[in-house]
């Protein structure tokens, strides 16, 4: 019994594949040039893309389990689809889609629209799957380190309604556990969503507190210049991605990405330990400045 990983080389994949080498799966990973990818031992590397449906036939032999994590590129939706159909006609009957929180209320936003447009796929093609619903990723701060050291800000318009920010540590061990569950299980397992979130919901005045109490220094939140966000994106990615944050931003503003209630419940459970905090990344991060 295998467990086919895409994406397995991200940020969030190479946390599921992980999570399962650590509980004995047996773990196949889809990357684009199996030479160039560092995976843990005992994973096997296959060639593939998901838009060449037969380097996913060949990859989906003897494969019964599919974790599909799809990147934020134009043809998303199409690789999706090319993927989740190829796999029904391998007869793979367990899959995790890792999907997003609020696809259903974000509904200009392009990456967000395709996911959930995923989902109505899955639902109506009667697909046993799993779709994770995360929220926005605590380590996409990361890259904010420089501006909030060096500037005093934080600088990502989030909003005043509250995000419950989530680190890709708990999404790829949720995602591992689903597709045991799943891997294990006598019979395929019907439809479920979860939702994965972080332990807190946050403002941006709220991030901006955390930063200033964990580097001993104020740092402020300037609010909410979608227009200037997409100008700075617009420096380090394409304009149509850029624009896509832009409007996943005016979301945030508008909506938040607030939790269900049981969501912190279901997942602390799940997980037998917390949910990581915001707090404790930034703590990790100014530790290295």
């Amino acid at each position: 019994m295998t467990i086919l990983v895409t994406g397995a080389t991200g940020n969030v994949g190479r946390n599921v594949v992980e999570q399962l080498v650590k509980r004995g799966a047996d773990v196949r990973a889809l990357v684009r040039d199996p030479a160039k990818a560092s995976l843990p031992e005992g994973v096997a590397a296959v060639q593939g893309d998901l838009l060449d449906v037969d380097s996913l036939r060949s990859a989906f032999s003897g494969v019964s389990t599919l974790f599909l994590l799809n990147a934020v590129v134009p043809d998303e939706f199409t690789q999706a689809l090319v993927a989740l159909n190829t796999a029904r006609e391998a007869g793979i009957e367990r899959i995790v889609y890792l999907s997003v929180i609020e696809g259903d209320r974000y509904v200009n936003v392009p990456h967000f629209a395709g996911k959930f447009a995923v989902e109505r796929m899955i639902e109506a093609t009667g697909l046993n799957a799993t779709i994770l619903r995360p929220a926005y990723f605590i380590d996409n701060d990361a890259t904010l380190k420089d501006v909030i050291t060096g500037y005093g800000i934080y600088p990502m318009p989030i909003g005043s309604k509250g995000l419950a920010m989530v680190d890709v540590r708990d999404i790829g061990e949720v995602a591992a556990l689903e597709l045991l569950r799943r891997e294990r299980a006598a019979e395929p397992l019907p439809l479920d969503r979860i939702n994965i979130v972080g332990p807190d919901t946050l403002t941006g005045a709220d991030v901006a507190a955390i930063w200033s109490d964990v580097l001993g220094r104020p740092i402020a939140y300037p609010g909410e210049d979608t227009v200037g966000f997409e100008a700075n994106l617009r420096q380090v990615m394409p304009g149509w991605m850029a624009f896509d944050m832009r409007l996943m931003a005016e979301r945030f503003a508008t909506e938040g990405m607030v939790p269900q209630a049981g969501d912190v419940a279901r997942l602390t459970e799940m997980l037998g330990r917390p949910l990581h905090s915001y707090r404790d990344f930034a703590a990790r991060i100014a530790a290295s400045a």
